[in-house]
């Protein structure tokens, strides 16, 4: 049963309480994220986000540690580009204790200056990992390509440069540009009372007093081409994609058969053509990113040198192919495949909050899961192969290589991207 009420400082929350579960999730989502910061502050969210577990005002950081541990529950938080959310998990009548955690740690945490020269390192040796992980770091360096150095283009963490500069006054200055009442949503879902719920959100987090407006999302602007960077590794990593739909597009169910079909699964074009015909990777799928305004459709694969241009090759083509070559059945094996992971996907309460908060943050309105599959179950042929015309037909592609690159390859692959353009 889905519900929404307003704190009396008017945060809106959103709640979707359940009988066949014993846990809750409770959410606070604030709509800010790497895209917001300017790029002499980049990874100010993520940096924010670590250091709210760093101590309150009544609690330390191991004390935080050992009192949601001793419920068996989870405390944690996690960053994107346009988001940044904070929640607590715990079975049903730790619901009251999980709530003063989370609360106690969004309102009071006292980000202290030993803690943060501590964090500095810790993320540091984040940004270093994601680095020495060339399938990871392909995707940082394919957004920067794509988006430029500002907006969707910075990395969530930041850089090694940007952390550097990080300071009390920096983190107080992000919470209170951002973290006001006409920014934050929370989403609720599980076995839980609502009107106790909201009565003890509205005694903390409902006291939070409104604040200044903040600036508008920089507009994004999808650039196409070849970008190589070049390096002594196993594989050569690639990204190809295109410019994808925002969010709250009328073709968003369309969007997620079109990637299906191309390479969401074990059953997709591109990993029966690339892995299991020619053995060509073993690491090839499709995904799609929303965001507000826009989106992004690409393509990751790894693979040796030698396969380097036949993979491209196969991607391209796949893609160019689609508006003339998508047939019914393969229309109708993707719907099965995106309804049965929608529902296997929510039937955890961590999986249903996520989905409300986005829900309300990029719609403004709450579907159900018998809402959504109606929606995809009505998706026509003629509606998927339009969208693909309308992404593929004479759009510019972006490619990002990470490895060993030929400059015999370089040529050939900038061939390939201008003759489609």
């Amino acid at each position: 049963m889905y519900k929404k009420v307003h704190l009396e400082n008017n945060i809106p929350v959103v709640i979707e309480r359940t009988e066949d579960t014993c846990s809750v999730c409770i959410g606070i989502w604030v709509k800010v994220g790497s895209r917001n910061e300017s790029p002499s502050e980049n990874g100010i969210s993520h940096f924010l986000e670590h250091m709210f577990f760093k101590g309150t005002r009544s609690r330390d950081a191991k004390t935080l540690a050992m009192e949601i541990d001793s419920m068996g529950g989870e405390l944690n938080a996690f960053t994107s580009s346009e988001t940044t959310t904070f929640y607590v998990k715990v079975i049903d009548e730790y619901i009251d204790r999980g709530i003063d955690l989370l609360t106690d740690m969004f309102l009071n945490s006292t980000f202290p200056e030993p803690e943060i020269l501590k964090e500095k390192q810790i993320i540091a040796e984040e940004i270093k990992m994601i680095e020495d992980t060339p399938s990871d770091y392909i995707h940082e360096l394919f957004t920067r390509n794509i988006w430029g150095d500002k907006g969707l283009g910075l990395p969530v963490v930041g850089t090694l440069e940007t952390i550097k500069g990080f300071t009390r006054e920096c983190i107080l200055r992000h919470i209170s540009h951002y973290y006001r009442p006409d920014n934050i949503i929370i989403a609720c879902s599980g076995r839980l009372d609502e009107e106790s719920v909201v009565r003890r959100l509205n005694d903390t987090i409902g006291g939070i007093e409104q604040g200044k407006t903040p600036d508008t999302l920089l507009p994004s602007e999808f650039r196409g081409g070849l970008n190589i960077f070049s390096k002594r590794l196993s594989e050569t990593h690639i990204c190809l994609g295109l410019e994808g739909i925002p969010y709250r597009s009328e073709h968003r169910y369309a969007m997620h058969l079109l990637n299906t079909i191309l390479g969401a699964g074990y059953s997709s074009r591109l990993f029966q053509k690339i892995r299991e015909e020619r053995g060509l990777a073993y690491s090839i799928y499709s995904y799609h990113q929303s965001f507000f305004d826009t989106g992004l459709w690409a393509v990751y694969a790894g693979t040796n040198e030698k396969s380097l241009r036949e993979v491209v090759d196969i991607v391209v083509s796949e893609l160019r192919g689609l508006p003339v070559t998508i047939t019914e059945a393969e229309l109708q094996r993707a719907k099965g495949q995106l309804k049965g992971n929608l529902m296997l996907a929510l039937e955890s309460t961590s999986s249903k909050m996520t989905n409300i908060a986005r829900q309300e943050i990029y719609l403004g309105r709450y579907l159900s899961p018998q809402e959504i599959i109606k929606a995809v179950e009505d998706v026509t042929l003629d509606e998927v192969l339009e969208l693909s015309r309308t992404l593929v037909d004479n759009r510019p592609f972006a490619l990002t290589l990470y490895g060993p690159v030929s400059e015999a390859d370089t040529a050939y692959l900038d061939g390939i991207l201008c003759s489609g353009a």
